[in-house]
């Protein structure tokens, strides 16, 4: 996909943190246009206020939908006629989900089966069959770093204090952005090599895309990667594809006129006896 690519975003405002948005249109502009741009929910309910306050700024068109029945995905039916009709009746190049409910798998998987890239983006508790079936998946968690961060420094300076502030300001962060102070931490060596789907994906990539010498190039490889799942090492906490390769222990990493290259320890060869 390029920039002359054309996305459409819908975000499930009912069910994802308004404070992401920013960093959300950030990782979408490296794959195209954001040209429709919609949140979908009961706007009467004080639990959008946050999103209500972004609206403007992003240029997202809010669609009401009323809870016709309680604890029924009023919302999620919405999204998903809209996203068909937007399927049969635009130009489009690819979509983008924003939520955490796994009752958009099979609409993802319908806009993939008609060619079309999808792009979620979704807290931590996402179930993994909505993950899966997206081209591309990103925690909402991993994005945006620098705030929590900054929040952690402040609180050892004054522990009363900032405890007591923290307090009161409660409600008014979580009806904003109740993921916004989750941490993002890196998984450690031990625990990507105990991942035996994610251990079998990078070995079979590596071993796709390398020459006679077991040599692949990282960028063939990210491609490999990209074509068989939805993946992406952020949600491991590592900020490139080279740094948790690395991490795991199982592959050499060398730079070679033609970039970063791997080797998985296993294709290498062993050491002769003297």
């Amino acid at each position: 996909m390029n920039h002359d690519t054309s996305i459409a975003l819908l975000i499930d405002a009912d069910n994802s943190p308004a404070s992401k948005i920013e960093e959300i249109l950030d990782e979408l502009a490296k794959y195209g246009m954001i040209n429709i741009r919609r949140a979908f929910g009961n706007w009467k309910s004080p639990h959008l206020k946050g999103w209500e306050a972004v609206l403007h700024d992003y240029a997202i068109q809010p669609m009401q939908q009323f809870a016709y029945t309680k604890g029924k995905g009023a919302t999620d039916a919405a999204m998903i006629i809209d996203a068909m009709d937007l399927l049969y009746t635009k130009h489009l190049n690819g979509f983008c989900i924003v939520s955490s409910d796994s009752d958009f798998t099979p609409l993802v998987m319908r806009i993939r089966a008609n060619g079309l890239k999808v792009f979620g983006f979704g807290e931590k508790k996402t179930p993994e069959p909505f993950i899966n079936a997206c081209s591309k998946f990103l925690y909402l968690e991993n994005l945006g770093e620098a705030e929590p961060a900054a929040e952690q420094e402040v609180e050892p300076t004054a522990p009363k204090a900032p405890a007591k502030r923290k307090a009161k300001a409660k409600p008014v962060a979580e009806a904003v952005a109740p993921a916004a102070k989750t941490t993002v931490s890196k998984v450690s060596g031990k625990e990507l090599k105990t991942n035996t789907r994610l251990v079998n994906l990078l070995r079979k990539s590596v071993e796709a895309a390398a020459d006679d010498e077991g040599w692949a190039g990282l960028g063939a490889v990210g491609q490999h990667i990209s074509k068989q799942a939805s993946f992406d090492s952020r949600n491991f906490g590592y900020a490139k594809l080279k740094d948790l390769f690395q991490a795991t222990g199982l592959f050499e990493i060398r730079n070679n006129e033609k970039g970063i290259a791997l080797r998985d320890k296993k294709q290498a060869t062993p050491a002769q006896p003297d």
